[in-house]
């Protein structure tokens, strides 16, 4: 018991010392806290400089903050709005300086570059005045998340950059470069391709030349965003190296390219877009049934892509084959890259939509503005968790295939600004989810068909097919009295929109189901139709006075 107490005593002055230790934060280094106060007096605080900020993991607008303006000597800086230490050094590790409302130039040899310990550095969201990308932003060998984007940043992407290709050892899930939407000029460093870094996003620069960036076996790049640039030339075969890939974005540029069909081997691959480049030729078919297995967005638009659609394709893409059957929303995303928060732009229900999120369940096949042609394949109806499919501008002839009421989840159909003949298939009235379909100038004749999403559709819907009759059409089908004269036909017309527009309001306004009847004939016409709750059509026809609308 001696013995015990004895050494209890030799190690109480040691014990004390670490309990005190440890109960002690230790405070912000003092070089660290001046390189900070510098850095602050370089900008001036201006609202306008973060007008508009937008917080990508809880998916909406933010406020900005002038977070710097907190920052003085008789506080550590620890504790400062935006800076976070080590909690065992006291060093600082991570800055968030986002929508700070900073402006003015960034200085190539700014204090910044003295926090040599940052492992995160957030600048987005400032005006840094059309500032060159300092090559010392390489220096920070321990950095594994950097993100400079809407920052008003210019010039071109220093080769430095590639001295952060040591983030794999720091085993931290979110390794980024963000350099989007700012002014960067030049060609993409060759380096970049060997950084060990899992998002890449260079879009909406003035970046051109030949993408010469060899990436390397074994990266962990999940996302590659090139999208609105001027880069020109072949698509680097290296990029096979890829095989972690979900979201390739070349979309907006000027490569000039055939199908780059071996990306089909990437088996990750969700998003993919083409649009807006000088691709061409046919897409060839391929005895590798297991290519493009996991796509659900396939944006090839706007290029010079021709010959028959491609059917061998369309048969590999598994993922599109099954409907999301989920209640609750889910965005594509990955436990390292977080949300994949932007394809940059994206065409459906006939709108563009830039920097949007892409739902599990939202598939999209955009072949539009290219020059293929032949018949719509039917297997595209196998397809069945479709929700937006676009082939016009192209010159497409046949018929409209009966199998595309199996796309029973099919939200946007355009194939207008084709050679497509024959009678829009009575099938297609089983398409309930259809929100917007435009077959305009094409060939078609015949009736059109009514009933359900069919009575909510407009007369551009159809314009510029001379062979077809019926509703909404001025011209009724052969021993069809619904229109009679056309003095009728245009007053039965405007009382058909004075329902559907007081029900827009009402529903808008109350979200309650409004139902209207007209008295107008002895003949049953429309039925009471919903369509999704989103229209309203008129039951029975009979007298000639709008009060009964």
């Amino acid at each position: 018991m001696d013995c015990v107490k004895l050494i209890f005593f030799m190690l109480y002055p040691f014990l004390c010392q670490l309990a005190l230790s440890s109960s002690s934060p230790h405070l912000c280094p003092k070089d660290e806290a001046l390189a900070l106060l510098q850095f602050k007096h370089m900008f001036t605080v201006n609202p306008n400089a973060s007008d508009y900020c937008y917080d990508i993991t809880d998916q909406e607008n933010i406020q900005s903050y002038p977070r710097t303006l907190s920052w003085n000597n008789s506080i550590d800086c620890c504790s400062w709005n935006g800076v976070h230490c080590d909690e065992t050094t006291g060093q600082v590790i991570e800055l968030d300086l986002r929508c700070s409302q900073l402006q003015g130039k960034f200085h190539s040899n700014s204090s910044l570059f003295h926090l040599s310990n940052l492992k995160s550095l957030d600048l987005a969201y400032n005006n840094f005045s059309g500032s060159l990308i300092s090559p010392k932003f390489g220096e920070f060998s321990g950095l594994a998340h950097l993100d400079l984007s809407h920052s008003s940043f210019t010039g071109l992407i220093p080769a430095e950059i590639s001295h952060l290709s040591k983030l794999h050892i720091l085993r931290i899930a979110l390794n980024v470069l963000n350099l989007r939407s700012n002014n960067l000029e030049g060609t993409i460093p060759q380096c970049l391709g060997k950084m060990n870094i899992c998002k890449l996003d260079l879009s909406n620069n003035s970046l051109s030349g030949t993408i010469n960036t060899n990436f390397s076996i074994g990266n962990q790049l999940r996302v590659i965003s090139l999208h609105g640039n001027k880069l020109t030339g072949k698509v680097p075969r290296s990029l096979i190296n890829c095989k972690y890939l979900t979201l390739l974005d070349l979309g907006n540029n000027q490569l000039n390219d055939t199908f780059p069909n071996w990306f089909g081997d990437l088996p990750h691959l969700q998003i993919f877009s083409l649009r807006s480049n000088k691709f061409h030729g046919p897409i060839k078919s391929s005895g590798n049934t297991n290519l493009f297995a996991q796509l659900q967005i396939l944006d090839l638009s706007s290029n010079g892509f021709s010959g028959n659609l491609p059917i061998s394709l369309f048969g590999n893409l598994q993922a599109m084959k099954k409907i999301d059957e989920s209640t609750t929303p889910h965005y594509v995303s990955d436990q390292y890259v977080g949300y994949y928060d932007y394809l940059t732009t994206i065409t459906t229900k006939g709108q563009d939509y830039d920097s949007v999120q892409i739902l599990d369940s939202n598939m999209i096949i955009d072949l539009s503005k290219n020059r293929f042609e032949g018949h719509i394949p039917g297997i595209i109806g196998d397809l069945v968790g479709l929700r937006t499919l676009n082939l016009s501008h192209n010159v497409l002839e046949g018929h409209i295939p009966t199998s595309l009421q199996n796309l029973s989840v099919l939200e946007s159909l355009d194939l207008s600004s084709n050679k497509i003949s024959g009678e829009i298939p009575k099938q297609l009235e089983s398409l309930t989810f259809l929100e917007v379909l435009n077959l305009s100038h094409n060939h078609l004749v015949g009736c059109i068909p009514t009933g359900k999403q069919f009575d909510s559709f407009e007369n551009s819907s159809y314009q510029g097919n001379d062979g077809l009759h019926g509703f909404p059409l001025s011209t009724h089908c052969g021993g069809d009295d619904r229109l009679g004269s056309s003095s009728h036909g245009l007053w039965l017309w405007t009382c058909y929109w004075t329902v559907r527009n007081i029900h827009n309001v009402v529903n808008s306004i109350s979200s309650m189901v409004f139902e209207v009847g007209c008295e107008i004939g002895t003949q049953n016409y429309y039925e009471n139709e919903k369509a999704r709750g989103k229209i309203l059509v008129c039951n029975n026809l009979q007298n000639s006075s709008l009060q009964s609308c």
